[in-house]
């Protein structure tokens, strides 16, 4: 084997992960530091330092650096990105504002929406008509274009974003006014909707580019910053960026594509899932798995089948209301297909005009965090909550280095939750540990019915750092058996960064009925595309083999307004079988919908063309081999498992000393540095092979949440 380190970082909206492989010996080393949000990349600069210097290992030792960060998302939430132009067709302006006749609540009056992120004043509309067909109905105005472009050159805009309609069919307009605009402005940044999101839906592919033109600037900015702080470090690798669909690029593809970054965080957590999965001694789930992310600012839930985590097409950033589709800003880029189910650590609970319990979405972050930090926090969190109720042990966070201050915690419940309702501070931590609980297991439960999944027929993995503390307890409402607890759950998202493949998807739309299709055409569609994913895939650039081609089609019955995704074959479009692809679209519909319609027609709707190097290998089942011993037991603590039982002596277990094999009967806490888990009384845990804590959980037949 190679000498050298693989590390990987993902920076989350409270703590800042980091996991790196021996590249000699399969090993694993971790660490965890808090995010600086007003430069993210101070807290990787910091968290490299430390778990460098912990290992005594020099800079220069590091060979391949996978990065991930909620520095879009936030941009976006937050609205820090950049300021930004639109220039649409004539009549088209408002598009933002018009959105489709989608609405999240059919009979409120006043719904509320996102503010559109590029303001009336700087959008411009110029003369140009093309046609679905791709024909060009009225030619270009090159001189309004040019007037457009020097009132932009003239102002403080940062950014263009260009979405024309049909352009996804002809980009040639789109095109010439990025070469107007940078003749203008030289140093201006051009995003064309033909570029971001070439395929149908006008509302959904301007606003995908609008969102790409937002963050851009300020991503090149922070890529660059980190870049410089890592070469005078001594590290002089390129850095490879976690896209949102589970692959990885180069830093030059995601400086086009930043948007495609947006869930890059949690499309780690779901690739550790998939390989935590793959070694476990469990076999009983098939493969299906819910993967449970809860850190320190959201929970995130994504559900694995047949060891692949589903896929999409869509999401939506910024959402109004949580869980309220279209209540947010529609995107249209490939994803790993996961939810917000609920709060993370650090959100804050509150009492609404009811008085009843809200948690979330708002966060205290990491600066000033929750009030058990000592930063100067003074709202109730979920942390707070946990720390009083005993899941979490005021000496050993992040292994001691933050000391939690149970007092601050008590002081907050009870000026913001307790006292205002006539409870106990302990009641009250209960009831917002509860009132997080059932949000998130209802939304996971509702999740799985909308797949037309039996959520009963998968086991959990929880991860991030406050998913192994709050696991069971949903497991439980789920009724879910079987829990499957990796090591350093707490910085599993950075893991799945090491075991993920560079991949592209390359995207192009264009409706047509199947039975009119040009194979011709498409075979040099799909050769075309195969070629813009290799070229900015750079390992499969360099590839002499192992490179990985899937062929996707966004295919639906004539007149419907829903699309399945139906994997198709080279073979079989160089064959020129229409019938096979019919019966592969008739097989996908029949899985999702429950029933074809034979004597409907079918058309295609978009191409997707995905380009992937081969999965990196790490075998898990060595690389946390540690120094065991039967002394890792560390006494007893009170823990608080509801009303029925109130405070039970509990024992605690030092994780990381517990050897393959162990058996333990709950409720037992098992503690280690980036995470703990809790298990509830009843319950029945032993480590398998790779030292994954299984556990089965008293589950009883026909109580899952629906």
């Amino acid at each position: 084997m190679s000498d050298g380190y693989r590390l990987g970082v993902d920076i989350g909206g409270t703590f800042t992960d980091l996991v790196m492989v021996d590249l000699h010996n399969g090993k694993l080393l971790d660490e965890k530091v808090l995010t600086t949000p007003d430069d993210p990349s101070l807290g990787v600069i910091e968290g490299v330092k430390k778990i460098l210097e912990a290992n005594n290992i020099h800079a220069s030792k590091l060979k391949h650096i996978i990065h991930g960060t909620t520095l879009v998302a936030n941009a976006i939430i937050e609205r820090r990105g950049s300021k930004v132009a639109l220039i649409t067709s004539q009549g088209f302006r408002d598009i933002q504002e018009m959105g489709t006749e989608s609405r999240y609540d059919t009979y409120d009056l006043f719904m509320k929406m996102p503010a559109p992120l590029v303001t009336r004043r700087w959008r411009f509309e110029v003369p140009e008509r093309i046609g679905p067909d791709g024909q060009v109905i009225t030619i270009l105005d090159e001189s309004k274009v040019i007037d457009v472009a020097r009132a932009i050159a003239s102002s403080d805009v940062d950014a263009v974003a260009v979405s024309l309609l049909h352009s996804y069919q002809n980009p040639n307009h789109e095109r010439r006014i990025r070469e107007i605009l940078q003749h203008e402005s030289p140093d201006i940044i051009v995003c064309i909707s033909s570029d971001i999101m070439p395929e149908i839906g006008e509302y959904e592919r301007t606003s995908t580019t609008i969102c790409n033109a937002y963050v851009l600037p300020t991503f090149t900015r922070y890529l660059a910053r980190l870049t410089n702080r890592f070469h005078k470090m001594g590290v002089n690798k390129d850095l490879y960026l976690m896209l949102s669909d589970g692959g990885t690029v180069h830093e030059s593809t995601a400086a086009i594509y930043p948007i495609r970054l947006v869930q890059s965080g949690p499309a780690g957590g779901a690739q550790a899932a998939v390989a935590i999965n793959k070694i476990t001694d469990n076999k009983d789930n098939q493969g299906n798995i819910l993967c449970f992310d809860m850190g320190g600012t959201t929970a995130k839930a994504c559900l694995v089948e047949d060891g692949k985590p589903m896929h999409a097409n869509e999401f939506e950033v910024a959402r109004i209301f949580r869980g309220k589709k279209g209540s947010g800003i529609p995107l249209k880029i490939p994803v790993i297909e996961m939810i917000e189910i609920g709060a993370g650590g650090g959100s804050i609970a509150r009492l609404d005009n009811l008085g009843l319990i809200q948690v979330g979405p708002e966060s205290a972050g990491a600066d000033p965090g929750p009030a058990c930090y000592g930063l100067g926090g003074q709202k109730a969190t979920v942390t707070d909550a946990d720390l009083i109720l005993g899941y979490l042990a005021a000496d050993n966070f992040l292994g001691g280095d933050i000391q939690l201050d149970i007092e601050a915690s008590k002081t907050a419940v009870k000026n913001t939750i307790a006292k205002p309702l006539g409870l106990s501070v302990v009641d009250a931590a209960w009831a917002i540990h509860e009132t997080v609980n059932e949000s998130m297991g209802q939304a996971a439960a509702i999740h799985a019915l909308e797949k037309a999944k039996r959520i009963t027929d998968y086991s959990m993995i929880p991860i991030g750092g406050a998913g192994p503390v709050h696991a069971c307890n949903i497991a439980l409402k789920l009724n879910l058996s079987l829990l499957i607890c990796p090591p350093s759950a707490g910085v599993a998202s950075a893991l799945g960064f090491l075991v993920s493949p560079t991949s592209f998807t390359a995207l192009q739309g264009g409706v047509i009925p199947l039975s009119r299709l040009n194979f011709e055409a498409v075979n040099r569609q799909i050769l075309s595309m195969e070629e813009q994913g290799r070229k900015l895939n750079t390992e499969a650039r360099e590839s002499t083999g192992g490179v990985n081609v899937e062929i996707l089609a966004s295919m639906r019955y004539i007149g419907q307004g829903y699309n399945v995704e139906v994997g198709i074959s080279k073979k079989v479009l160089i064959s020129k079988n229409i019938a096979a692809i019919q019966q592969l679209f008739e097989a996908v519909y029949l899985t999702q919908f429950g029933r074809i319609e034979p004597h409907m027609a079918v058309e295609i709707v978009s191409w997707r063309v995905v380009v992937s190097g081969p999965t990196p290998e790490i075998d898990l089942a060595v690389a946390r081999t540690g120094a065991h011993s039967d002394d890792f037991s560390k006494g007893h603590r009170r823990i608080y498992f509801g009303p029925k039982t109130d405070f039970i002596s509990t024992p605690v277990y030092e994780r990381s000393k517990i050897e393959v094999g162990r058996e333990f009967e709950g409720p037992a806490i098992f503690e280690e540095r980036e995470s703990t888990i809790v298990t509830p009384p009843g319950s029945h845990s032993f480590v398998d092979k790779a030292l994954n804590l299984i556990i089965n959980l008293p589950v009883k037949s026909g109580t899952e949440l629906s």
